[in-house]
């Protein structure tokens, strides 16, 4: 698998001004890591405050003239009153207080004349207005893509956030419509970009290097509108269901595979040190003594077992064993022995071996002439 992370780049290498916005962005890119989070004001071109305020103090002065010389020819309150509240209105649409982290566009008769802030400022009323305010803090902006295909064709929804920052308020205000709309869009096309050129595990294990990628080409996308993408950060990336399971399943899996490894390796061990034992008890009878009677105290710490002691030489494994089956097997074998000792001196002595009969014949007695029959 592939863990490289894929993101768009210029489309033609040989186009010299797409290779200087390359150069634009990386130059941009290393200033926002120097002053990621400083309100930093790059504008071009500032608005002169002496100019509004000696026009502002021109009708007043004027207005001020026109009401002493009513007065004074005409002896009529008309125009001092009409002059005061001119100069009230005058006041109202020339005078600017603008914020420390803001700045305003100044437009004179439609056309841009510079940005004025912090602090207060007067501008022409009439002839010049400000339309736009910019703010130079760090803005958080969150977006998200739904069911977006990656790389390996599984849906996933992506939640992140972007944090970016106005650099250049000049360029914001005069090169793209509705900055903060376009910069959410923006980064909804580079995130839904990134995660169809990536796959899913690399969706789950790196977010930051995610994160990375997709700050990149937002940085890259809003270059031009003095905008500086400072992080992007990966909240929440959502797979189906079923695909979780699958995936938990496969996680169980391999964990129950290292128990069962584990396990054995432990059995294995656990052999090897008891054949060990094994050979040091046959070698010292007392090493083996001492472990029996360590057995032995290790089942009566329980107090639920009654263990009987019968006096005996047990010579097997030196084990001192609860009915002395040794003794009894002594006592059973002298038995035996008395019996077959008392049993050969009872019986008789056997008889002697009869010869077995042959077998009859008709055999005819012959007798002689003049003998008698008995």
């Amino acid at each position: 698998m592939d863990n490289k992370i894929v993101a768009s780049g210029p489309a033609d290498s040989k186009d010299n001004s797409k290779v200087s916005i390359g150069s634009a962005v990386s130059s941009n890119a290393s200033a926002s890591n120097s002053g990621a989070g400083k309100i930093i004001d790059q504008s071009a071109k500032h608005y002169k405050n002496a100019v509004g305020a000696s026009v502002d103090l021109l009708i007043i002065l004027l207005l001020v003239a026109a009401s002493a010389a009513s007065v004074y020819y005409y002896k009529s309150w008309i125009v001092p009153i009409a002059s005061f509240f001119i100069i009230l209105l005058v006041l109202a649409l020339s005078i600017r207080v603008v914020s420390q982290w803001n700045r305003m566009a100044v437009l004179r008769l439609g056309k841009y004349s510079g940005m004025i802030g912090p602090g207060i400022f007067f501008i022409i009323p009439i002839i010049e207005y400000t339309q736009f305010n910019v703010d130079l803090r760090v803005i958080s902006t969150p977006f998200s893509a739904e069911k977006t295909l990656t790389k390996d064709n599984v849906p996933v929804d992506v939640d992140a956030i972007l944090f970016w920052q106005v650099r250049n308020p000049e360029d914001a205000v005069l090169n793209v419509q509705n900055y903060m709309q376009s910069v959410q869009l923006a980064s909804q096309t580079a995130l839904r970009d990134i995660i169809g050129k990536n796959e899913l595990s690399l969706m789950l294990a790196g977010r930051d290097i995610i994160g990375e990628a997709i700050k990149d080409l937002i940085e890259e996308r809003v270059s031009n509108w003095g905008i500086v993408a400072i992080s992007v950060e990966i909240r929440d990336v959502t797979i189906p269901a079923d695909l979780q399971n699958a995936m938990a399943r496969v996680a169980t899996s391999d964990r129950e595979k290292q128990a069962r490894v584990i396990l054995a390796e432990s059995e294995s061990l656990a052999a090897d040190k008891m054949l060990e034992a094994a050979e040091k008890y046959r070698k010292d009878l007392y090493a083996m003594q001492l472990r029996s009677l360590n057995m032995m105290y290790e089942i009566s710490l329980s107090g639920k077992n009654l263990m009987v002691f019968v006096p005996t030489e047990s010579r097997g494994f030196s084990i001192p064993t609860p009915f002395g089956v040794m003794g009894l097997q002594q006592y059973y074998s002298s038995q035996d022995n008395a019996q077959q000792q008392s049993g050969q001196s009872v019986q008789p002595a056997p008889a002697s071996p009869s010869p077995s009969p042959s077998p009859q014949k008709d055999v005819k007695k012959v007798t002689k002439p003049g003998s008698k029959q008995q």
